[in-house]
């Protein structure tokens, strides 16, 4: 006779799953004003240890951290001031060549087309991507402002992000605080605990990024300007920003200034992409293991999923926060697993 299994589900299981699927709902909805905090927390994380250190010194905390928001700041827009001219024209030349060099890239195509139609088929599709690609480079040319803008999702939420990592970073142990007055208290030292372990990693990561950014963009501009490549400074203000991207990143932004090049001479794109090679080898195997070191920890393929889930969820930002949220979520599970084997030595 055949066992009938009966499972017995309570109304308050079912209310507290129906609870849980509408609280990830509403998470979802308000994705861009997490998304907002999440950048502050992460910027907030880099800030404390000088903040901290500040309080070693004796020095007025709120004086220092302010300080330092002005310098970064003021600096920004010096630099800002003295680049934008030169992208703006660089931008400009950009737009007007394209479609000439797409025409011409076009004629040859149809040439090789007349004397081998067996690759028609081949030939036709690399049509297709060029004038593909010519309309997002004209879209993206005059677009560009719009593109940082909705990175950080408008000027309202750059600004929020910086008040509010600014408040958490002045205030002494502002975001233990943070977490204690959202957090039930059953689970507040837990959650303040993972939280300490895990802020040293990210902020040590941001640092770490918006250095590497900075040496691999002066690298790239240099050997772009050695080798007569137009638009290196677009490029390597590309390759600067596409840094904070890990693993993805520089591939993206090899592939415009390896176009460019080739466009411009196919020997010249030969050249620059031996010159992006050698630019990521010198990073994965000098500067990674000096600057970054071991900070993350994380398994590459955990890295490359968290960026596909980020992108997926967020787009760029989800991107560029996906690699500190999976710091954290690796830290838990750790933990997890550290309780487990506690209770098997045990038993």
């Amino acid at each position: 006779m055949a066992e009938t299994v009966r499972m017995d589900i309570s109304s308050a299981s079912i209310l507290r799953g129906i609870l849980l699927v509408i609280l990830f709902i509403f998470l979802y909805i308000l994705k861009d004003v997490i998304i907002i905090f999440l950048f502050a927390l992460v910027l907030a994380s880099a800030i404390s240890p000088f903040a901290n250190w500040l309080d070693q010194k004796r020095f007025p905390r709120v004086v220092g951290v302010l300080g330092l928001y002005v310098l970064v700041l003021g600096l920004g827009i010096f630099i800002l001031s003295l680049v934008i001219p030169y992208v703006s024209d660089d931008i400009s030349h950009l737009t007007s060549s394209i479609p000439t060099v797409v025409e011409r890239v076009t004629d040859t195509l149809e040439n090789a087309q007349n004397s081998s139609p067996q690759y028609l088929d081949f030939l036709g599709e690399i049509q297709n991507i060029l004038s593909g690609l010519s309309g997002w480079l004209q879209q993206a040319s005059q677009s560009t402002l719009g593109l940082v803008v909705s990175v950080f999702g408008g000027v309202f939420s750059f600004f929020a992000i910086l008040i509010i990592s600014f408040y958490l970073s002045v205030t002494r142990k502002g975001i233990e605080g943070f977490l204690s007055s959202i957090v039930p208290e059953k689970y507040e030292g837990y959650v303040i605990g993972l939280w300490k372990r895990a802020e040293s990693k990210v902020g040590k990561w941001l640092q770490s990024q918006l250095l590497l950014g900075l040496i691999v963009g002066l690298m790239t501009y240099i050997g772009l300007s050695l080798l007569g490549i137009k638009y290196a400074l677009i490029l390597s203000l590309i390759i600067m920003v596409l840094e904070l991207v890990p693993m993805v990143g520089p591939v993206i932004a090899a592939i415009p200034a390896v176009a460019l090049a080739f466009f411009q001479a196919p020997s010249l794109g030969l050249w620059v992409l031996l010159l992006y090679i050698f630019v990521q080898q010198l990073e994965n195997h000098v500067l990674v293991p000096i600057i970054l070191g071991k900070t993350l920890g994380l398994n590459p393929v955990v890295v490359i999923i968290s960026l596909l889930i980020g992108q997926q969820l967020a787009g760029i930002p989800g991107m560029v926060l996906s690699v500190p949220i999976a710091t954290i979520i690796v830290e838990m599970l750790d933990d997890v697993a550290r309780q487990k084997e506690s209770r098997r030595s045990s038993s």
